[in-house]
């Protein structure tokens, strides 16, 4: 409308569409209304107009004008007043560029610890350093019961295709706060409070909630957006940002207002504050790790509406820190002003009930991001390819790679293999609890003239790491060390620096270890260290009857040290662990696999036996493992959601038996990626059901290559609901006219289509095919691929149940099919035709055609249009085919006369079913 009513020149309108282009939305939203601006009142007119015409199709667009409206304000005025919003009075230009200033230099540097001595911390400039994650805009669960890891690893996945599919938004760190028309979005605000509303009346503002697990990049996030805001990348129209971590807030232990809480961070803001009291719309306060705040805020606690001293509403007002973060959060102190808080997501649910305008979720990195990270943590660019390399090829360790804090502990593990000549590529750690033990190893071997005795220390501080673990604690402070009788000593906050950091906070002195998953591995490895092992097997069933989750990844830790791939890097600077414990451990895991193998009725059931099978691959005892599932027949995990992790686990574990005979992973999500995990080991199943899994095409490639191994036991394949369709046909008649084992193939509910079918024919007609069941059910047949069928059925000697349901065949079509009947070889004994357009004029045909066979037991033709005038036809077929036992007539057109004739025939002959 702007520029066919000439208010826009084409070189105008050339300029916005190039920032769109880009993908530069803020650039383009901010462009757009300042031409318009200029261009006069009727320009600016007809641009709300086509916002008017526009906002059915644009929700945000339309909520804003909601917004508008209910104001009561000129949409031109509005505009005017919006472009005022982020100018900043003169007087406190200077201390907003001081404050500026300061948080660049904070923030402008990214600290990576290190396992080495000289440099036990590298130092990159943010902007070097920091790599894009990938942030949802939505949280998919606010409570979290399992390991934070493991739970979000089964998920990322799932995830990551959403996102590929576009189903689920990616949200970069500027937008949070950000409207999709940018303007507009960031001072609603403003005009709430300049009409019809005072100040002390609004509740505006916006708060945004950012979750994810540990060491997926939240306080790195916050760096960064604060770094970028100091810079003057991001939100322009906050005049002051103030960033806090709960960590620190922890050490104020006496009542505080906020004025004081800002000065105690930033005390160069002196007497201004009043000042900035005044615009709120101009403050974003962000709150970093509120699962680590030692108070709990209650945000459904309704008596803090009603209870004065429960709430704070004056900035100058005492009360303790909590009610100032719940406050500001809820929009009671200092109304207009946004908020980001970040958390876990065990945390998440304390904020269901607060004023959450936007939720978010650090997804990590997807796709080409890990590469990215390890390209820019090694600066040989040789080895950062090494090592992603063995990463990329192994499942296990890639799929946790999503997690920047995973990737940081893979570099400093492998890094050593690709750089020192020493090392031999085969003993590059294959498995997780490999992986940690050459972290800890390259640890002590950096470090290890620095202690005495290593082990002593250690096994403190895997007591206190264990005790952190069954507490769901990772915060340790000196009143823990020095119950475990540690001194915060050069060994604690040098040598293990990177096991054991320290606090950045001049505050307090508090200790955590970089991640969860070292603290459960040295939490495992104490186990070891300990000279009584009397009470091992006690521990480790207390561990595992807990039910959420907490000791999931200690317990494979453990199994896993009782390898002695695992245990003897290690042992070189800790002496050798005790061998009566690896015996037990090794007993334990052995008593729970064999235990839990009949148990997989229940969910629970197959998620315990899944866990056993990690502890089997962690051990990685070839023995023990054939001890306790090599002789299993029976495994079934349908319905349970499995990772690409869990495939390479159950691959690792089938690949030990002899011969499955029945492998049931219906319904496990496992997709084309973890059907590749699984590949090396499908040949051995004799009864493989992989239904509803979404392997598509590519993975029906995988499952062609095992049906052509000579050694395929293979003899009933399940892949209905996989989304195939026709070109996944040619893979599978070739797999099937060499395969000699395969017997029963089920294709319901797939695409295969007439051209699938046509590709499917070449393979029936060979000779040496076994197929004896097919089934074809809802895969948009028609009459097209009948002759093909035709052609297969006339030469095969072995199909003999062939399930047509729910196509549409059509009656040409089964007439074509009336002929393969009555072929002599033709051994057909079911035959399902439900639902498939067929009427009177096909009856004869079909009818005539299956008289002649004595082998027919079963036929299915419900769900079609047959009337009365098939009745006589029907009822000749039934008396004729004395070998027919069953026959389903149901939802034709038969009248109840014509109903009543075909039932009487139900008595005709002992076992005979007539169902109308």
């Amino acid at each position: 409308m702007l520029i066919s009513e000439d208010h826009l020149s084409g070189q105008e309108y050339q300029k916005v569409s190039e920032l769109v282009e880009k993908g530069n939305r803020a650039g383009s939203s901010k462009l757009l209304p300042n031409l318009v601006m200029e261009k006069g009142s009727q320009a600016r007119r007809v641009m709300w107009e086509s916002f008017v015409k526009m906002h059915h199709s644009l929700r945000k667009l339309g909520t804003i004008l909601r917004e508008i409206e209910e104001l009561g304000s000129d949409p031109i005025n509005y505009m005017k007043v919006g472009q005022e919003l982020s100018e900043i009075p003169s007087h406190l230009k200077d201390l907003q560029q001081k404050h500026k200033e300061t948080l660049w230099v904070q923030t402008e540097t990214l600290r990576v610890n290190t396992i080495l001595i000289k440099e036990k911390v590298k130092i990159f400039q943010l902007v070097d350093g920091y790599a894009e994650l990938t942030v949802i805009s939505n949280v998919r669960d606010r409570r979290l019961v399992e390991h934070e890891l493991l739970a979000r690893g089964r998920d990322h996945e799932e995830w990551r295709e959403k996102h590929l599919r576009k189903e689920l938004e990616k949200i970069r760190t500027d937008q949070l706060f950000q409207s999709s028309f940018s303007l507009m979005g960031s001072f609603l605000q403003k005009m709430r409070r300049l009409f019809h509303q005072s100040h002390s009346e609004s509740k505006c503002g916006n708060s945004a909630a950012v979750s994810g697990v540990p060491g997926i990049g939240k306080t790195t996030m916050v760096q960064k957006i604060v770094y970028d805001w100091a810079t003057g990348k991001i939100y322009p129209h906050f005049q002051f940002v103030f960033s806090f971590k709960f960590r620190d807030l922890n050490a104020i232990n006496c009542r505080i207002n906020l004025r004081n809480l800002i000065l105690f961070f930033y005390p160069y803001f002196g007497n201004i504050l009043g000042e900035l009291w005044k615009n709120p719309e101009g403050l974003l306060f962000i709150f970093d790790g509120l699962d680590e705040f030692k108070d709990t805020i209650d945000f459904a606690d309704n008596r803090r509406n009603t209870e004065p001293q429960s709430m704070c509403t004056d900035p100058e007002c005492w009360c303790e820190v909590s009610v100032i973060v719940y406050s500001l959060i809820q929009h009671k102190l200092l109304p207009g002003c946004s908020l980001l808080v970040t958390s876990r997501p065990t945390a998440l649910h304390l904020l269901e009930k607060a004023e959450i305008s936007v939720w978010a979720e650090i997804l990590g990195f997807v796709g080409d991001e890990r590469k990215e990270y390890f390209n820019k943590f090694f600066k040989d660019q040789a080895v950062a390819a090494a090592v992603f390399k063995h990463v990329e090829e192994n499942e296990i360790l890639y799929t946790m790679c999503y997690n920047p804090s995973y990737c940081w502990i893979l570099a400093l593990s492998l890094g050593p293999f690709f750089t020192q000549r020493d090392r031999k590529q085969q003993q590059v750690p294959k498995t997780i609890t490999q992986l940690y033990s050459y972290y800890i190893y390259n640890i002590l071997k950096n470090h290890g003239r620095e202690i005495e005795n290593p082990r002593d220390v250690l096994l403190k501080l895997g007591e206190m790491a264990y005790t952190g673990v069954s507490e769901k604690k990772i915060v340790f402070r000196n009143a823990d060390l020095i119950e475990y009788n540690l001194q915060p000593s050069q060994f604690l906050s040098g040598f293990l620096m990177e096991l054991l950091e320290r606090d950045d906070s001049a505050q307090s002195v508090v200790y955590t270890f970089p991640h969860l998953t070292i603290q459960e591995f040295v939490a495992a490895l104490t186990q070891f260290l300990t000279p009584d092992p009397r009470e091992i097997g006690k521990l480790l069933s207390e561990a595992h009857r807990e039910k959420d989750g907490r000791f999931e990844i200690f317990l494979r830790f453990v199994a896993g040290l009782s390898s002695p791939q695992s245990a003897r890097p290690l042992e070189e600077f800790l002496g050798p662990f005790l061998h009566q414990t690896t015996c037990r451990v090794i007993d334990w895991v052995k008593e729970k696999v064999e235990g839990q193998i009949g148990n997989t009725e229940t969910e629970t059931g197959k998620r315990k036996l899944l866990n056993t099978f990690h502890y089997l691959f962690e051990s990685q005892n070839k023995a023990l493992a054939q001890n306790t599932v090599g002789s299993m027949e029976k495994l079934s995990f349908s319905e349970l959601r499995l990772t690409p992790i869990d495939c390479a686990v159950l691959s690792h574990v089938i690949g030990l038996c002899d011969t499955i005979k029945h492998l049931s992973l219906r319904q496990c999500y496992i997709q084309c990626e973890g059907l590749q995990q699984l590949g090396p080991i499908l040949h051995k199943c004799q009864e493989l059901s992989l239904g509803n899994n979404k392997v598509g095409d590519s993975g029906v490639k995988l499952l062609s290559a095992a049906l052509r191994n000579p050694k395929c036991k293979i003899q009933k394949l399940d892949l209905w609901g996989n989304a195939l369709t026709d070109s996944c046909a040619e893979d599978l008649a070739s797999a099937l006219s060499t395969n000699r084992s395969l017997i029963d193939l089920n294709l319901d509910n797939d695409k295969l289509g007439d051209s699938g079918v046509k590709r499917l024919s070449v393979a029936l007609r060979n000779p040496d095919c076994k197929i004896q069941k097919l089934h074809l059910k809802y895969n948009d047949l028609t009459d097209s691929c009948a002759e093909d069928l035709v052609s297969a059925l006339s030469t095969n000697r072995s199909l003999i149940d062939l399930n047509l349901g729910y196509n549409n065949l059509g009656d040409s079509g089964v007439k074509q099919l009336s002929v393969a009947l009555r072929n002599p070889d033709c051994k057909i004994q079911k035959l399902d035709l439900y639902n498939n357009a067929l009427t009177d004029s096909c009856a004869e045909d079909l009818v005539s055609a299956l008289c002649t066979k004595q082998s027919l037991r079963v036929l299915y033709l419900g769900l079609n249009s047959f009337t009365d005038q098939s009745v006589p036809a029907l009822c000749h077929l039934i008396l004729t085919c004395r070998s027919l036992e069953e026959i389903k007539l149901r939802s034709n057109l038969f009248s109840s006369n014509g109903k009543k004739q075909l039932e009487l025939l139900q008595g005709s002959r002992s076992g005979l079913r007539v169902l109308v």
